[in-house]
């Protein structure tokens, strides 16, 4: 199983971007996913996540204006970034839980390669 994050890029604040993140492979199934962000100098925090029965939650700084959404049957999370902020600079991750059968342990946690969101004053 692979994750495959995109999307990121240059924005001035106000704007908005999609981040996509793909999990690749056969035989499995999503758990749970998430998006992280680590802005330079600080660490890794959630942004937000949805579960297996598509509820959301977000953290405070991104509520109302960042919303999590995914296609189940292409295995794909969207971030959608609305009334982007430059202290929403950062490299963006997806991470999910993901169940594989074949897998020891059969549940793990994968992670995308980032992405890097840039949002201009």
């Amino acid at each position: 199983v692979q994750l495959v994050d995109s999307g990121g890029g240059l924005v001035q604040a106000g704007g908005s971007l999609r981040l996509s993140c793909v999990a690749s492979g056969s035989g499995f199934s999503v758990v749970e996913c998430g998006w992280y962000r680590q802005a330079p100098g600080k660490l890794r925090e959630p942004v937000g996540v949805i579960t297996s029965n598509g509820i959301t939650n977000y953290a405070f700084s991104v509520r109302g204006r960042f919303n999590i959404s995914r296609d189940i049957p292409r295995n794909t999370m969207y971030l959608q970034m609305d009334s982007l902020k430059p202290e929403d600079t950062a490299d963006y991750y997806c991470n999910c839980i993901i169940d594989d059968p074949r897998a020891w342990p059969r549940q793990d946690i994968y992670w995308g390669q980032g992405t890097q969101v840039t949002v201009s004053s």
